[in-house]
């Protein structure tokens, strides 16, 4: 019993927070704030496979969040929905709830794919040479969704709220926070599993030394495909559940600032550490929500103090010159991260009695 006390305190959790929305005790921005921490931990995760247990250096990730998203889109609105592009839909809109699943997985495999389609070209390539193929990876899959003008183009893709309205025709309940909480439990089990089985031991032989790793038997090859399509398909999946609680989505969402945030939060957390990753999203996910308040408090007192004039006004842009800057300190003074590449249960062993994911 003690051994699943993790299991039982997270479903806990889970259970409060629904009940807690459901009964207007969250308003709707704490609960959208809930939901995109939920989905940074999915993206951050996905993304410390390759760069923390794998030790590459993907720096193109928000791609294959960009194709989830599109994918499990486009899926959604032709299942559910009436819309220009397809018509009336092909499915009962009834069925939202119990099919979306589907939408997660197509979504899945749609950015496992690509993610199948860089690593390839990266089986001669580590280090600098990787993380400009996973770069121009980004930029390629930005730039043909917006040269698809069926699909918006550069103006974007919308329509999933009426899934998520067909949803609550079923249950007035929160499903998008219910499905953001299953698809946070989802993926920290199966990369914690993955880590802990015979596969997750070849790719930390990867990390550690890859001739040496070949020369004891194992198909590197092999191994960089599988963490990259779990990877990538696990970032897909953060991609759907970011434009169903949108409802719309643009390919510039997941420009190369949103891999920088993912880069961020992983060497905020520490490479190689699942627990440590996913407290480095919460906490930066809380810190960008506090620069929306902290920026314009600034600029009321700089101009107060006459520091600033009238004509000059901090934006939040400055966000991506206060976030570097903590991670400039943080490499100055703690380059391994909050964690390293430990565990909580290392750090508190104690904690080892009481937690497990299997």
């Amino acid at each position: 019993m003690k051994r699943h006390t993790i299991n039982i305190i997270f479903l806990l959790a889970a259970v409060l927070l629904v009940m807690a929305a459901q009964y207007g005790l969250l308003d709707n921005y704490v609960l959208t704030v809930l939901m995109f921490m939920g989905i940074n931990v999915i993206f951050a995760t996905s993304l410390n496979l390759v760069n923390g247990y794998m030790g590459e250096f993907s720096c193109g990730h928000a791609g294959f969040m960009c194709v989830g998203a599109y994918v499990g889109s486009l899926m959604s609105v032709a299942f559910f929905t009436k819309s220009a592009l397809f018509g009336g839909p092909l499915l009962s809109p009834g069925l939202a709830p119990f099919l979306f699943p589907l939408v997660l997985l197509g979504a899945f495999v749609a950015a496992a794919l690509c993610g199948l389609i860089v690593a390839l070209p990266s089986f001669n390539t580590r280090d600098d040479y990787l993380a400009i193929i996973t770069i121009a990876a980004n930029y390629i899959i930005i730039s043909i969704i917006e040269n698809i003008d069926v699909i918006g183009g550069p103006r974007g893709f919308s329509g999933m709220k009426q899934t998520v309205s067909a949803m609550r025709h079923v249950a007035d309940i929160p499903w998008m926070l219910l499905w953001v909480i299953v698809g946070v439990f989802i993926c920290v089990l199966a990369l914690y599993r993955l880590m802990t089985s015979t596969y997750g031991k070849g790719i930390s032989a990867v990390c550690q030394n890859e001739v040496a790793a070949e020369i004891m038997g194992i198909n590197t090859n092999r191994v960089k495909i599988m963490a990259f399509m779990v990877s990538s398909g696990l970032a897909g999946v953060a991609g759907v559940l970011y434009a169903h609680v949108y409802g719309y989505v643009n390919p510039q969402a997941f420009n190369i600032m949103k891999s920088t945030e993912g880069l961020v939060m992983v060497y905020l957390g520490g490479m190689g550490s699942l627990s440590g990753v996913i407290m480095a999203a919460i906490a930066f996910t809380l810190l960008v929500e506090m620069l929306r308040f902290i920026i314009p408090a600034a600029n009321d007192l700089l101009h107060f103090v006459n520091i600033l004039p009238d004509s000059f006004e901090l934006s939040q842009i400055w966000k991506w010159v206060i976030i570097p800057l903590i991670l400039i300190m943080l490499m100055q003074f703690r380059p391994e991260g909050i964690l390293g590449n430990r565990e909580l249960t290392q750090v508190f062993p104690r904690l080892k009695r009481w937690i497990t994911l299997k």
